[in-house]
């Protein structure tokens, strides 16, 4: 796991090795290990190290092969590297290092592009090929790693993170379309970010640059479902093994995350099958008791044997806020970032490596939102005047409660939802603000007003299968769209920020197209009224007798309970005695009564608060920094 960056010029000129050089450090935190440069002409390459596999300064990058005529920088682990290797080996191909770096340049010179068909592995790269004269940006099949680009005039420059780009920028600007679907998402979806002018590469894509400034980005990678296997449980059993297997190829230890859900249970249940020590498991501990599942992931710790570390995560916490932003810059507000961070923060003392759970919900069917998807269609027949005039305002008088997932809450949510067509009410489950809502905060509604609504943007994805099964689509949805904009956004970059790399078994390709192949009843029940009931018996199979993962928890904080007594201030701070900060775009009396809807307790606006906070310490470091630059 590394930072990557690097510089294509479209002209004569040389690349900037001072501007390289600045685009490199800004991601030092990633690759706290070694930086490494290569300048040629103009193409530069750089490179920030988390040593990992083979230690030792052979394994360093950028990385060449074939006499200088390949170089690579590169970002993330091929699991089934030796297995590669191999096959080369006997293709004649020989090998100084341990790495998996190594690997993919002999498999580039082997197979050319077609190699990416070969690699098991989560990662992110950039491959100059000094004979074609082209720069080669890839992104794993399911965007557990990121990838940032800007085409400028005369040049295009790459990155891991976005703030690895901008010394090489003019002074950012706001995307406004970029910011209309994240008020409505708390989190930016690609390919836009908040930066106008700079863009993610999709999950599974590829982007080919020549130095004329030729550009082409295309698919490398989709979804093949595979024939059902006869004994679905014995299968999944099987695949998930070897993906826990692969997932502990390291040259430094190896933990993983623990609470006391399935899916990181059965994780490290199988860790203990291929490691001969204690595993290191770390888990987060909360005052609240609606959230704290401290106590029973300790339980599940001792079962499995671990070595095990709770992290308190409390109020006080909040004051990392500007360290959360300055990492999930592209914008994504996913208020159990904290917790993450907490946890990386920790574990960064023991191991460089942990082993997660994530990815489950969207591979097993976790998520309570696809029954709801399915009730939406039976409650969207009833009258008009039944929903509006006698359901919706019954829940409205329902009292607000902080409880963690409340009856109240997800009331609220399903009769204010959209449930029009089935995409639209799956993107309401996790809906901020409403297409109306946002017109009363933002200030240039009337521009906004032009763009599409946020919900048809998960009607693309339902469309790419022709599956008559409606959970197997919004499975598929969550998986392209919710899981890498959200969920591994937030992973990727609270671990890297201590320098940490984490690994998902749940996204071994083999186990997503096995589990795709499935009726979606086998996984979650029919309608998902059986959550994840896959998975729960491969744990029986997996798990010590007498161990029971307890109900989807996860990492979510108590932040409505929290902004509205004890860190009142931060909303003060932040968001209110910012003159005029992310108020040049926010209307302030909207912003104004969420706050005092919510500290009084007459609403929970939370989750809305919570983008609002991010947004305006987002605008305070990039916007008006560079501004007084």
């Amino acid at each position: 796991m590394c930072g990557i960056a690097g510089y294509l010029s479209f002209t004569d000129a040389p690349a900037p090795t001072a501007v390289l050089e600045a685009m490199t450090r800004a991601l030092a935190h990633r690759g706290p290990d070694g930086e490494g440069l290569h300048a040629d002409g103009g193409v530069g390459l750089g490179h920030r190290r988390l040593a990992i596999l083979d230690v030792t300064a052979a394994a360093a990058q950028p990385m060449s092969a074939a006499n200088g005529r390949v170089w690579i920088t590169y970002n993330g682990e091929m699991y089934n590297f030796w297995e590669v290797r191999r096959d080369l080996e006997a293709r004649g191909h020989r090998f100084t290092t341990r790495s998996d770096t190594e690997v993919i340049l002999a498999a580039y010179l082997e197979w050319g592009r077609a190699c990416l068909q070969h690699f098991n592995g989560m990662f992110a790269f950039g491959l100059w090929d000094a004979r074609t004269r082209e720069l080669w940006l890839v992104r794993d099949r399911f965007g557990v790693k990121p990838l940032f680009f800007a085409s400028q005039p005369g040049f295009l420059v790459f990155a891991s993170e976005i703030k690895g780009l901008l010394p090489a920028l003019p002074p950012p600007a706001l995307d406004e379309e970029a910011l209309h679907h994240f008020l409505s998402l708390n989190y930016t979806p690609a390919p836009r970010t908040l930066f106008r002018g700079v863009a993610q590469l999709l999950p599974a894509h590829e982007l080919v640059c020549r130095v004329d400034g030729t550009l082409r980005i295309s698919r490398w990678w989709d979804l093949e479902r595979t024939s059902p296997p006869a004994d679905a449980v014995a299968a999944v059993e099987a695949l998930l093994d070897d993906a826990v297997r692969l997932r502990l190829v390291s040259d430094v230890e190896v933990g993983a995350f623990l609470s006391s859900g399935v899916d990181s249970t059965v994780v490290v249940a199988c860790m203990t099958r291929h490691i001969d020590q204690r595993v290191k498991t770390f888990s987060a501990r909360f005052l609240e008791r609606t959230y704290d599942e401290a106590a029973a992931a300790g339980a599940t710790a001792r079962a499995l044997g671990t070595e095990h570390s709770a992290v308190d995560v409390a109020s006080a916490d909040l004051d990392a806020l500007p360290d959360l932003v300055r990492h999930s810059e592209e914008l994504t507000a996913d208020s159990s970032m904290l917790a993450v961070y907490a946890l990386a923060r920790r574990a960064s003392k023991d191991v460089k490596v942990v082993l997660t759970g994530d990815a489950a919900d969207e591979v097993f069917g976790g998520y309570e939102t696809y029954l709801a998807t399915r009730l939406a269609g039976v409650y969207g027949r009833l009258p008009h005047a039944v929903r509006h005039y006698l359901v919706g305002p019954a829940v409205a008088r329902l009292p607000v409660s902080d409880v963690k997932g409340s009856l109240e809450s997800r009331l609220r949510r399903f009769v204010d939802a959209d449930v029009s067509t089935p995409g639209r009410a799956h993107a309401s489950w996790r809906r901020i603000f409403s297409e109306a809502e946002k017109q009363r905060v933002i200030c240039a509604h009337d521009h906004h007003a032009s763009f599409s609504p946020t919900a048809t943007l998960y009607e693309p994805y339902l469309a790419r299968t022709d599956s008559d099964d409606l959970v197997n689509r919004l499975l598929h949805a969550d998986l392209a769209f919710y899981l890498p904009n959200d969920m591994l956004v937030k992973v990727d970059r609270m671990t890297m920020a201590w320098g940490v790399e984490a690994r998902t078994p749940y996204l071994d390709y083999r186990l997503v197209q096995l589990l795709a192949s499935l009726p979606s009843r086998v996984k979650c029940g029919v309608w998902g009224t059986r959550r994840k009931i896959l998975l729960r018996h491969v744990a029986r199979h997996v798990l010590p007798r007498g161990v029971r993962p307890g109900p989807k928890a996860g990492f979510n904080l108590p932040v409505a309970r929290w902004l509205r007594s004890e860190r009142r201030d931060v909303l003060e701070r932040h968001l209110l005695d910012v003159r005029p900060g992310v108020l040049r775009v926010l209307e302030r009396t909207e912003v104004e009564r969420l706050v005092r809807e919510h500290t009084a307790g007459a609403a929970d606006h939370s989750h809305k608060l919570w983008g609002l906070l991010c947004l305006s310490v987002w605008w305070q470091q990039f916007m008006e920094r560079s501004a007084c630059a």
